[in-house]
C-alpha cells in the first residue's frame, strides 16, 4: 500500500511537466503551457519502492482547456537504461530526491497498469492512503496475461503512445483526452481491454475519458 504524503515538492509535478509536455509529439499547446493537477489515480507498487501515478494535467491556456493523461513514476534512484524517459528531479519534504519518468518506460508501471486492466490490481485514489478509486472503471476480454521479464518499448506520435503488449496485442494510451459520456463503450471491435476515468472541468463539473485501450489492432 503506498502511503500519500502531503507534503513539499520543489519543482511541482505541474512545473517538471510544463517544461517536459511541450516536447511531446501528442502536445498540443503553445510554448509555455499554463497547467493545473485536475484529476487521476494511483497504483501500488507490490514492493512498495516504486510511486506510480496516472495524473490528469490540463492546459488552461486557451478557453478549450486540454487534459493531457501524463503516467508518471517516482523513484529514490535513477532507473538503469531510462535516461531518456526522465522527465526530471524534485525535493520531497519526506522522502528526499525523487527521480520522475514518463512512467511508460518505467517495467513497473507498465505491469500494474495491465494487471489493472485485467482486473488484479486496483485503482487508488490520488491523495489519499489505502482508498479505491471507484471512479476507475476497466474491462478485460482476452486470455491471462503473463508479465514474466517484461520490458516496455512505447513508441510515441501525434496520436498518443503505443506499447506493444502480450498475446499480439496494443497498448494505446490517450494522451490527450477525448471527453465522452459517462460508461463510455469500447471504441472499437478490436479492442479487448480498457481504462476510464473522470478527472475535474471548470467549476465544479466532471469530465470522463477513455484513458488507455488494449486492442489486437
Amino acid at each position: 500500500m503506498a502511503i500519500i504524503h502531503h507534503t513539499t515538492l520543489k519543482p511541482t509535478k505541474v512545473e517538471l511537466l510544463a517544461g517536459w509536455l511541450p516536447t511531446r509529439p501528442w502536445y498540443r499547446g503553445g510554448a509555455v503551457p499554463v497547467l493545473e493537477k485536475s484529476g487521476g489515480f494511483r497504483l501500488d507498487d507490490p514492493k512498495g519502492e516504486v510511486g506510480i501515478e496516472f495524473m490528469v494535467a490540463t492546459d488552461t491556456t486557451s478557453p478549450e482547456r486540454t487534459a493531457y493523461l501524463v503516467p508518471l513514476t517516482y523513484r529514490g534512484a535513477p532507473l538503469e537504461g531510462a535516461e531518456h524517459a526522465l522527465i526530471g528531479t524534485m525535493e520531497h519534504g519526506v522522502l528526499g530526491q525523487r527521480w520522475v519518468y514518463d512512467g511508460c518506460h518505467d517495467p513497473v508501471l507498465v505491469t500494474e497498469l495491465l494487471s489493472l486492466i485485467e482486473g488484479g490490481a486496483q485503482a487508488m485514489a490520488q491523495s489519499l492512503s489505502d482508498t479505491p478509486d471507484r471512479e476507475v472503471t476497466r474491462s478485460y476480454a482476452g486470455d491471462p496475461i503473463c508479465l514474466k521479464d517484461f520490458r516496455p518499448e512505447p513508441t510515441d506520435d501525434d496520436q498518443g503512445t503505443r506499447l506493444p503488449a502480450p498475446h499480439g496485442t496494443t497498448l494505446r494510451l490517450h494522451r490527450v483526452l477525448k471527453p465522452v459520456p459517462e460508461n463510455p463503450p469500447l471504441p472499437a471491435r478490436e479492442a479487448v481491454g480498457h481504462v476510464a476515468s473522470g478527472w475535474r472541468g471548470p467549476g465544479d463539473t466532471r469530465t470522463r475519458a477513455v484513458f488507455m485501450v488494449l486492442d489486437t489492432d
